[in-house]
């Protein structure tokens, strides 16, 4: 089956503690069924003094669930479902189905 979200995309948390915010896809985790998006579900970590780093407590992105995202409306950021339509020439698109509007192509 084709990714309905991938690497780039910008998406909306809809559930947790970040509920509402948006980020962009940094990585995939597909065997996990997760993703990491940029600026949601920080965690705060102990990081250990190594050569070309300083020892401290950094916050990082932690994976989040696919279950939990949604795609960003290209029209008005609101968070809207995924759907596939075949263009004229055959190429298989994504399309939100919030507002008929192509994601990609």
């Amino acid at each position: 089956m084709a990714a309905k979200i991938k690497k780039g995309d910008t998406v909306v948390v809809l559930t947790g503690r970040d509920k509402g915010k948006s980020g962009e896809i940094v990585q995939m985790f597909p065997a996990d069924n997760k993703a990491l998006v940029r600026g949601v579900n920080m965690v705060r970590r102990h990081q250990k003094q190594t050569q070309n780093q300083d020892a401290g407590i950094i916050a990082k992105e932690a994976p989040i669930d696919l279950s939990n995202l949604a795609m960003a409306d290209p029209k008005d950021g609101k968070p809207t479902r995924v759907g596939f339509k075949t263009n004229d020439d055959g190429d298989k698109v994504r399309v939100a189905k919030r507002s008929g509007d192509l994601i990609d192509g």
